[in-house]
């Protein structure tokens, strides 16, 4: 009678068991690029978009999602991984971090966990992808392809035609809308503009190709969902509709604004997969979600262990515990460092500028080929703009800023200086500094400082997780903050020139820069004595500094060196500082002229260091030539 007993308890466990593997969800992600909630069910009158219509109508929308980052590559390293790219090492765009053997892409615990998985088919996580992590990644990769068609799955497909090249190329946004019927096509004077944009009918054209990419968008959406029903797999499986950062225009992408982290999603859960009272069909969710909660969201879903190294935090399945606040981080944007980092809470939204003597359009190439960033410089030169345009042509950037995102979601005015609010102020201040200190924030470490770092430790994740790494994040993230405090910060600012680590150094030397002329006096002969540093980016921010105290006859030989020699990173630093001193670098503009020579063996052959020289060149010269 046991051995029965435990025969029977034996056959109902394995049937349990079996049953649990059949009973997992089937995972579709429907990923897209560059794009903002302008999608019919997120309000917006204006979009055409019926089948992302009808996900959230089966499914959840919500409302309060953010990326990490306003750019693609640094936000889907965050994404795949559960980190943040500021943790990775990966936030600066075209990039190459290393992964520790610790930190894996999600999608190995679900194959390990029994799942197939695949995508089709962008990848750009800016680090090499480890073996192991798809069962398949390629422009066919699909479900379909899965051998046993009992296996559950995890699917993603990218959308890339809504991509920002789809609205500055005409041949690519004709192709990618050639679906559309003409009741899908957009009248441009009936949309409604941001304040920040000019009313103009070049601007309304990019407008209009913004809605009409996300139409087509919504068709390619809508096959994929088809395709689930054709196969009888729609009740089995769990589908999410996301962005990978907001509208591809300017002061939108590449910006920590809403209107570049804000993006729609959309979940749709079978009801055998709900738990918790989720997924209730037309349920509107306000949570906070930020985009490196998509991964362990999945491994919840699935059932599969959320590694204790992943930031991220499921916002689905059992025992979750919603979040306080999101948080992003803008960093190196192809050719040019601007150092700002985010916190936002459902209302209010805080922005630290650790760069704020950079103008906020400072001149990237890619973007400066869109038609509306051509006809907001047009605009701007004419005297033209709005004041709300006009704003972000400021030579310099206000070092905190602060908005009240439900009376202001446009974010034009800044209410950091607002005594009325200095108590918010201080909240989100406070968060941002924790945030940097708990996530071990590596750009605070200038990218060649942090290259050459990550290669003795063997990754730039570990940069800062060596003995004492504790002690030394709030030493770095202490002076960082100090560079840009004024001329009350000048004492700390000098003695920090002496520190024996060179990141310290750094922005040692950028904040005496910052402070400029006044500092002349007290803080001349210290950085002069630093153009000899043993470190290039430190030589590279007392040159720098000395031109901006009005001494750049001993800084201009080690700019023309340091934009000449060594590696790519250290190049880059140094072309920008001549581009940013303007006529003080007119004495060797010849040269500079080295600066436009491609470099083999440097990311895309060194074209960020050509890019920036040919700006500087063009306007020493008056000339207009372009570079790819």
């Amino acid at each position: 009678m046991r051995i029965l007993s435990a025969l029977i308890l034996t056959c109902v466990a394995f049937a349990g068991s079996a049953l649990g593997a059949d009973a997992r969800p089937n995972i579709v992600w429907l990923s897209c690029e560059d794009i903002s909630p302008h999608i019919g069910c997120f309000g917006d009158k204006h979009a055409i978009t019926p089948s992302i219509d009808q996900l959230a109508a089966e499914g959840v929308r919500y409302t309060n999602t953010f990326t990490t980052a306003g750019v693609c590559a640094p936000c889907r390293s965050g994404i795949i991984t559960g980190l943040y790219q500021t943790s990775l090492g990966s936030q600066h765009m075209r990039c190459t971090a290393t992964l520790p053997d610790e930190i894996k892409p999600f999608p190995i615990y679900l194959r390990e966990a029994g799942y197939y998985c695949t995508n089709n088919s962008k990848q750009d996580y800016q680090f090499k992808t480890p073996k192991g992590t798809w069962d398949e990644s390629s422009s066919k990769a699909h479900w379909r392809s899965r051998p046993d068609k009992s296996q559950p799955f995890f699917s993603v497909f990218n959308f890339t035609g809504c991509h920002e090249s789809g609205i500055a190329s005409k041949g690519k946004y004709e192709s990618v809308t050639k679906v559309l019927t003409p009741e899908q096509r957009q009248d441009p004077e009936k949309l409604e503009l941001p304040p920040y944009y000019p009313d103009t009918p070049v601007v309304r054209e990019d407008w209009k190709r913004n809605y009409e990419l996300i139409t087509a968008m919504d068709h390619w959406a809508g096959n994929l969902i088809q395709q689930l029903k054709e196969d009888g797999l729609y009740e089995d499986t769990i589908i999410m509709f996301w962005s990978d950062h907001g509208v591809g225009l300017p002061r939108a992408k590449r910006w920590l604004y809403d209107s570049g982290t804000h993006i729609p999603l959309v979940v749709r859960i079978p009801e055998k997969f709900r738990v918790d009272g989720q997924g209730v069909p037309g349920e509107v969710n306000d949570q906070l979600v930020s985009s490196i909660d998509f991964g362990p969201t999945v491994l919840a879903l699935a059932g599969a262990q959320v590694p204790g190294t992943m930031q991220g935090q499921a916002f689905l399945g059992k025992d979750i515990t919603p979040r306080d606040y999101v948080y992003g981080a803008r960093d190196r944007m192809d050719e040019r460092y601007d150092i700002i980092r985010m916190v936002r809470d459902k209302q209010f939204k805080y922005i630290r500028n650790y760069e704020p003597l950079k103008a906020f359009y400072q001149y990237i190439n890619t973007a400066e080929k869109g038609a509306t960033m051509r006809e907001l410089r047009r605009l701007h030169e004419s005297g033209q703009l709005s004041a709300e345009a006009e704003l972000f042509f400021s030579d310099t950037k206000p070092v905190e800023e602060l908005y009240d995102c439900d009376a202001d979601p446009h974010e034009v005015n800044n209410l950091a200086a607002d005594p009325k609010y200095a108590d918010v102020l201080k909240r989100l201040r406070t968060a941002h500094r924790q945030w940097v200190l708990d996530t071990r924030d590596t750009g605070l470490i200038p990218e060649p400082i942090l290259v050459h770092r990550s290669k003795e430790v063997g990754s730039e994740y570990a940069v800062l997780r060596q003995a004492g790494g504790d002690e030394y994040n709030k030493r770095l993230a202490m002076v960082a903050t100090l560079a840009s405090e004024g001329e009350s910060a000048l004492p700390q600012l000098i003695q920090s020139m002496k520190d024996e680590d060179d990141a310290i150094r750094y922005w040692a030397a950028t904040g005496i820069g910052n402070i400029g002329k006044p500092a002349k006096e007290d803080a001349a002969g210290i950085v002069k004595g630093a153009l000899d540093d043993e470190s290039s980016a430190v030589r590279t921010a007392a040159a720098r500094a000395m031109c901006r105290m009005g001494l750049p006859e001993d800084a201009l030989p080690v700019l023309v060196k340091e934009m000449t020699t060594g590696e790519q990173w250290e190049r880059l630093q140094a072309a920008i500082v001549l581009d940013e001193i303007d006529e003080q670098a007119r004495p060797v503009l010849e040269e500079m002229k080295q600066g436009l020579k491609y470099q083999k063996g440097f990311n895309s052959d060194g074209k960020y260091r050509v890019r920036v020289t040919n700006r500087a060149l063009n306007e020493l010269n008056g000339t207009d030539n372009s570079v790819p």
